[in-house]
């Protein structure tokens, strides 16, 4: 009985999907209208992407996830398809020196992510933004310094406490 519900189970899925399919092509493309999103170029014109954009739209997370495999397992860095590499090329500061985040409109991977309803995480682990154009000033220092002197202050009272 219960191989019989799985074989059905099985039979129905196919039908469904097979009727959603044949319904798509009758009905047309519906998105054949829509844009797609505008894409950041890089404003180096003599730096090549490392396939054909049309490629890239279809293949960039086989190769950000081969990169992935081979940087993890392997310990192999720096290849072309690395997540660093988009970042550089395609995440550059707009006119006033501003670099957009991940979190907004104007990054990137956002418009495309957006466009196809795809959630990125990328981004929970990677730098979002090139590191070339991030400006290490004295703020950054003395946020460094304030973190210094709180776990300085946080030990001592401890040890305070211990003796």
């Amino acid at each position: 009985m219960t191989r019989f519900l799985r074989q059905t189970a099985v039979m129905v899925y196919a039908l469904v999907g097979f009727s959603l399919l044949s319904a798509s092509t009758l009905v047309g493309t519906a998105h054949a209208g829509t844009p797609f999103p505008d894409i950041h170029e890089p404003t180096d014109k003599s730096v090549k992407c490392i396939q054909p954009e049309d490629v890239m739209r279809r293949e960039h997370m086989n190769y950000i996830l081969h990169e992935r495999d081979e940087t993890m397992r392997e310990g192999i860095r720096g290849e072309p398809e690395s997540l660093a590499n988009c970042i550089n090329c395609h995440v550059e500061p707009d006119e006033n020196g501003e670099i957009a985040g991940i979190e907004t409109d104007q990054h990137f991977c956002s418009a495309c992510h957006e466009y196809t309803a795809v959630q990125i995480d990328c981004f929970q682990c990677h730098a979002d933004r090139p590191q070339k154009y991030i400006k290490r000033n004295s703020h950054t220092s003395s946020l460094r310094q304030q973190l210094q002197q709180t776990l300085a202050a946080s030990n001592a009272a401890d040890k305070g406490v211990k003796q």
